[in-house]
């Protein structure tokens, strides 16, 4: 194992397959595309929120708190990265490395509560799959092409509010007003959800 992976890891808490997805994407990012990010030089727009996207912010340094990852909602594994030295995009679609029937066995085992055979079965399921990901040839489990999209904008500071009914400061582009108070968001969901 090597010393990245196992900082990667050591972020994540656990090995599972998607954070071997994720360390691969990055991996190629870093072998075929750009550089870490020291500040926002590369952005990382992810379409899932799921384990790989660990590995994206330890390997490559795009991170919620810089602003240089943005999250897309797709629900899909896949991964688009923009240079904003080169103004160049690849995007990165996690085929994987399970069959149809693979995948069917797998979801079996998700949202159940599974006896010591299930759970070891799973386990060893899991376990080959990681490695099987992190073997892989890159053509096997990815599908990669450059693309041209809009510079993403950069991390930008907001003021800080002070909610009008919690008391508490929020960022002021997140408020909103109701009754003649500016409030945050969570205060303005409450608010609305009693008036219902």
């Amino acid at each position: 194992m090597d010393e990245i992976y196992q900082k990667v890891l050591e972020f994540h808490g656990h090995e599972c397959p998607g954070i071997a997805t994720g360390y691969r994407v990055a991996k190629y990012v870093l072998e075929n595309f750009s550089k870490e990010s020291e500040d926002e030089e590369l952005v990382a727009i992810v379409e899932n929120n799921a384990c790989g996207v660990d590995a994206i912010q330890v390997m490559l340094s795009c991170t919620f708190g810089k602003g240089n990852i943005k999250f897309v909602d797709h629900g899909k594994m896949a991964f688009t990265f923009y240079c904003r030295e080169t103004g160049k995009g690849l995007r990165i679609y996690v085929k994987g490395v399970e069959s149809d029937e693979e995948r069917k066995k797998y979801s079996y085992y998700l949202g159940r509560e599974l006896n010591e055979q299930e759970a070891k079965e799973l386990a060893e399921f899991r376990k080959d799959v990681i490695a099987r990901i992190l073997k892989a040839e890159t053509d096997e489990i990815f599908n990669i092409e450059e693309v041209t999209i809009k510079e993403p904008k950069k991390a930008r500071i907001y003021n800080s509010l002070v909610c009008e009914n919690c008391g508490e400061y929020f960022m002021e582009i997140k408020g909103r007003t109701i009754d003649g108070k500016v409030v945050c968001k969570d205060c303005f969901n409450k608010i609305v959800h009693m008036e219902q």
